[in-house]
């Protein structure tokens, strides 16, 4: 198998398309015959920082590459940045609005989430510019 990669974007406050990227990841990784327990995995953590674009940033992409030893996610966003990426690393830790947790989203779990669905996970920010997330799962 070649490297095979794929671009997602991502709006911001676009909760009607949210988790389509993360939809599309699951679709593409069954198409490529790729262990249904890896695929859950990952469909967790391309959610979770789907739905983090969609909430906290002015929009970003996805973006995803398999080749035969591993899938790599990226999620970058353009926005605010994080300020405290240890203290965003805290379950239950969350800068959601009110609104966004109306809608039942915002529970501080998703950072949390993605490193655990990872093997290998880092989070890149720069306040005023954005956050770059890159998760590695090993096939």
């Amino acid at each position: 198998m070649d490297v095979m990669q794929y671009n997602f974007n991502v709006e911001k406050d676009d909760f009607d398309r949210a988790g389509e990227a993360s939809s599309n990841i699951k679709k593409i990784l069954r198409q490529l015959g790729i262990d249904a327990a890896i695929i859950r995995r990952i469909a967790i953590a391309t959610y979770e920082a789907e739905i983090n674009i969609v909430i906290h940033s002015l929009g970003g992409e996805i973006d995803l590459e398999v080749d035969p030893s591993s899938i790599k996610i990226i999620a970058r966003d353009k926005g605010p940045g994080i300020a405290n990426i240890e203290l965003a690393m805290q379950a239950g830790y969350s800068t959601a609005s009110d609104k966004v947790r109306e809608m039942g989203f915002g529970a501080g779990m998703g950072l949390p989430n993605m490193k655990k669905c990872s093997d290998k996970f880092e989070v890149e920010s720069e306040l005023g510019k954005g956050t770059t997330i890159s998760m590695i799962m090993f096939i």
